[in-house]
């Protein structure tokens, strides 16, 4: 058996009864790569991919974050491989509005049609009857939020949910005025954006949706396809006898009560390594001189 480890608390979702260990994983890296087609078609190593899934929720991950339009499909087929029948505690939040073109690339798809679509995928490739949480992801800008009123795709899932298809609602990719929008259309449990220590664009939303209880969860907590790279964060690290990504992780996880955990990685030495951060405990000392690292950025 793999011991459980410390995951920095939980976190119960606004108005639901789903409650999260605070350290997660994201499963995009889980599917492969078709030349510069990123997160596209099978892993190199199937077997591996499924390992890893059960040593995360064996050792007390029970948050996972994923996409249909991984893969595509790819991702959601191994969780269902390695998971199914899935545990009582597991909460999967997957995430619509992007489709794959031939070529990789990522398209918006925010059409009743291309939304319903992408449902039934989901439960269709999870082996589930409704799922957990659905983040809309807004794509007026792929990488960053950019204005643009999401009214008529978020009332569309609101009515799926209504059908059952779906439990709970977040938003991704979102500024705060579209999270103004959605609140009045439906109940948001969770806001998934790009931030981590040197990407720190959200200070201010993570402060107010912590006071409303709404989990925030940080995508690319690592940098993404760039890891994170500094000085002060190496320096640290050493001081702490840590590796860097490890530092960003706790950073996060000290941040804010209401900060969720999503590292991904294909890895399991990784995974392990990532889930051990959520032991390390960082003086405030050192938290100002990481603090500088963002406003330095």
């Amino acid at each position: 058996m793999i011991g459980q480890i410390d995951l920095a608390g939980s976190f119960t979702l606004h108005g639901t009864s789903m409650t999260v260990n605070r350290m997660g994983y994201g499963a995009m890296q889980l599917a492969g790569r078709d030349g510069n087609k990123l997160v596209w078609g099978p892993p190199r190593d199937s077997d591996g991919a499924i390992a890893l899934l059960r040593e995360a929720v064996a050792s007390g991950v029970n948050h996972i974050d994923t996409a249909d339009f991984y893969g595509p499909h790819v991702t959601n087929q191994i969780i269902r491989k390695a998971l199914y029948p899935y545990p009582d505690d597991l909460v999967i939040v997957t995430k619509v509005s992007v489709r794959r073109g031939e070529d990789g690339s990522w398209i918006p798809a925010f059409s009743r049609e291309e939304l319903t679509a992408a449902i039934h995928d989901n439960l269709r490739n999870l082996g589930l009857d409704v799922l957990d949480v659905v983040n809309l992801r807004s794509m007026f800008s792929i990488h960053e939020p950019a204005e643009g009123s999401i009214e008529a795709p978020l009332a569309v899932l609101a009515e799926l949910q209504q059908k059952g298809l779906v439990r709970h609602i977040g938003l991704s990719n979102v500024t705060p005025a579209q999270i103004v929008e959605a609140r009045q259309i439906a109940p948001i449990v969770c806001v998934q954006n790009h931030y981590n220590l040197a990407h720190r664009t959200d200070d201010a939303l993570i402060a107010d949706l912590a006071r409303d209880g709404i989990a925030y969860v940080p995508f690319f907590p690592l940098g993404g396809f760039t890891p994170l790279q500094s000085a002060t964060l190496s320096d640290v690290a050493v001081r702490l006898d840590a590796t860097p990504m490890q530092v960003a992780l706790a950073w996060l996880l000290q941040r804010s009560p209401n900060i969720l955990v999503i590292p991904g990685t294909s890895s399991i030495e990784h995974l392990r390594e990532n889930l051990q951060a959520s032991r390390l405990q960082i003086s405030s000392e050192v938290i100002a001189d990481l603090d500088a690292i963002g406003r330095d950025a």
